[in-house]
């Protein structure tokens, strides 16, 4: 067998570079770049292996290792899972950085390849710079904290060993039913040591992502239960994306006349001129959707894990007669609830249950109600978001405003906080694939990051970015690698004061405002932030408006505009849409205020209501 001696670091990156993928008929890389923060972890070996490499694999410079890794979530969410970022740091407090991206991968389904420095294999000049030592475990380091938020993970300590270990890493991101963050942990000097590679581990090798079939056995007994529902609503997340099942989404509902209700990973999936898409369903969901779902005999959840946000916390399905039909690649979410399980690739799992069903359709009183439930939606909405001369406009204003003059094509990217709710219950997609959000972890400082992700994988569309000024402060970096980089976003600064949906949870539960609002934060030297000049501190260009007719003027600006745009607007703390459902979250049985015991009364009104042992 010939062989190429080289160093573990060159051939880690020479094999990710030979593995390819097909996206629409064209054979692309399987790894399309490299972000990278470089410090003695991993500048010598694995930083001179990329620079050499980057004809080939480019590589970006990041600006914190958290956003580097949630950009790469970004883009492969983008991607719909068909091509991979890498994101590499020095050890010590630059890998640890990353573990949250990598919950956030993990929460998510996403892909993402982890390359974080570690320690010494040969344990020579221990304890090195940055090491946690484990008393009790000289094996473990810092980045054994990877473990629980990776589906993949292994530790280099001979150069040999990356020859079984990526592709196992590589064939665990591109399976449907197990995808997820792969950490590849590599020990400091083994990155340097070489290796006889075999020929055949550079080869080029093109990867199709498999398509799980269904047991007809499985097909047969949902649609024997679905045939006896009269009120049966579809549930379709994020797995109709990944699958590229919109058409066949669309053509079920269509033939078996079942209404659809978007997840918030889902959105995106129907266009809102579809007659079957009724809205998001959930705790940031539209009142049309949960309406139904209090009353739905089946619903059919299509690539969901079915989270509490999702279900109402399992108050959503409230019919004695309740059943659940549940497709999706992954055995741990489709076996979840009592589901009637279809182990399924949505796409082909759409089609053979359609087959099954044949002619059947739901009644068409039902689908009524489902039009009439959305009617009455898109009211409320229409009153609440449109234009208004309010002194102070809420977020509902601020995202209808920029919804009405946002063309087809344009992304909307929001993360975590209040805006997603707002943007759920308002942004009906115009075009599919158009809606991308994170809510798999709830990540704040996603936003931006994540857009700028989103827009390497999309350059033709603007990618419009909803952030309030705590997710701003947070992570607000990748303004200016979307300067250094040429990926314009247009990004909606939305100021209301500090951290104010929690602060209206804090409320909510009979608390008093403290530390969320910003005014109640007890600071000595109270101010607030110059979005504005921040923006433009990064090189953007920005501008500060007042109302809802100024910012609508400025977003027309932005779009002309070659490079990204910020827009800050204040908006009120105090004003939200109510299209949500119960969510179950901690509430103090013994009361300190009267507020206390009106919140614990709400509290065990909802609770009585959960579909119990789900």
């Amino acid at each position: 067998m010939k062989t190429q001696k080289m160093s573990c670091a060159h051939a880690l990156f020479k094999h990710l570079i030979s593995q390819k993928t097909i996206i629409d008929g064209k054979k692309v890389p399987l790894f399309p770049g490299a972000f990278g923060i470089y410090g003695h972890g991993n500048v010598a070996c694995l930083g001179q292996a990329m620079e050499e490499f980057k004809s080939d694999l480019p590589g970006y410079r990041g600006h914190h290792e958290q956003n580097m890794a949630l950009t790469g979530i970004g883009y492969a969410r983008a991607m719909r899972r068909k091509q991979i970022f890498i994101a590499t740091s020095s050890v010590g407090p630059g890998s640890t950085n990353m573990v949250t991206a990598a919950a956030v991968a993990l929460s998510n389904r996403l892909p993402l390849l982890l390359l974080p420095g570690d320690t010494f294999a040969s344990r020579f000049p221990d304890p090195v710079l940055q090491q946690v030592e484990n008393f009790n475990s000289p094996t473990e380091t810092q980045n054994d904290s990877f473990k629980f938020v990776s589906k993949y993970f292994d530790r280099i300590t001979r150069p040999e060993q990356i020859l079984s270990s990526l592709p196992q890493a590589i064939q665990i991101m591109l399976d449907p039913a197990e995808c997820g963050p792969a950490t590849i942990s590599m020990s400091q000097d083994v990155q340097g040591e070489a290796f006889d590679y075999p020929e055949i581990f550079f080869e080029e090798k093109i990867h199709v992502i498999r398509q799980i079939n269904p047991d007809q056995r499985e097909i047969t007994k949902a649609a024997e239960k679905i045939k006896e529902s009269q009120q049966p609503l579809i549930v379709a997340g994020g797995g109709v994306l990944y699958s590229e099942a919109e058409k066949e989404l669309s053509a079920f509902a269509k033939k078996h006349n079942i209404p659809v209700t978007p997840t918030v990973m889902g959105i995106g999936c129907m266009q809102k001129d579809d007659p079957y898409y009724i809205g998001a369903i959930g705790c940031l969901g539209e009142g049309s959707s949960n309406s139904l779902s209090k009353d739905t005999d089946m619903a059919i959840a299509i690539g969901t894990k079915l989270g509490d946000f999702t279900t109402g916390s399992w108050t959503n399905f409230q019919n004695p007669k309740f059943q659940l039909v549940s497709i999706n690649t992954a055995r741990f979410d489709v076996t979840k609830h009592r589901a009637i399980p279809i182990i399924s690739d949505a796409k082909i799992g759409l089609k053979e249950l359609s087959d099954a069903l044949g002619d059947w359709k739901a009644p068409n009183s039902w689908y009524q109600r489902a039009v009439k439930e959305r009617e009455k939606w898109d009211a409320y909405v229409e009153k609440n978001c449109g234009p208004t001369n309010q002194e102070t406009p809420s977020y509902a204003h601020a995202v209808g405003a920029i919804y009405r003059n946002a063309d087809v094509s344009d992304i909307v990217v929001t993360a975590a906080g209040g805006l997603v709710g707002e943007v759920v219950q308002i942004w009906k997609p115009k075009q599919l694939n158009t809606f991308e959000t994170e809510w798999g972890f709830s990540c704040m400082g996603y936003e931006i990051s994540g857009a700028l992700g989103i827009k390497m994988a999309k350059p033709e569309q603007d990618v419009i970015v909803f952030v309030g000024d705590g997710s701003y402060l947070l992570h607000n970096s990748d303004i200016y690698s979307s300067i250094l980089y040429d990926k314009k976003l247009i990004i909606i600064v939305c100021d209301n004061g500090g951290h104010m949906v929690i602060n209206r949870l804090q409320l909510a539960k009979g608390g008093k405002e403290y530390l969320c609002n910003l005014r109640a934060a007890g600071a000595t030297n109270m101010q607030f932030v110059d979005f504005e000049a921040h923006a433009k501190s990064m090189g953007a260009n920005a501008e500060t408006v007042k109302s809802v007719s100024d910012l609508e003027a400025a977003f027309k600006r932005a779009k002309k505009s070659k490079k990204t745009y910020v827009i800050c607007i204040e908006t009120h703390g105090y004003e939200w849409l109510e299209g949500s459902a119960f969510w179950e979250s901690p509430t103090l049985e013994v009361h300190s205020t009267n507020e206390n015991k009106t919140a614990y009364e709400d509290f065990v009104d909802g609770k009585k209501k959960q579909r119990k042992g789900v």
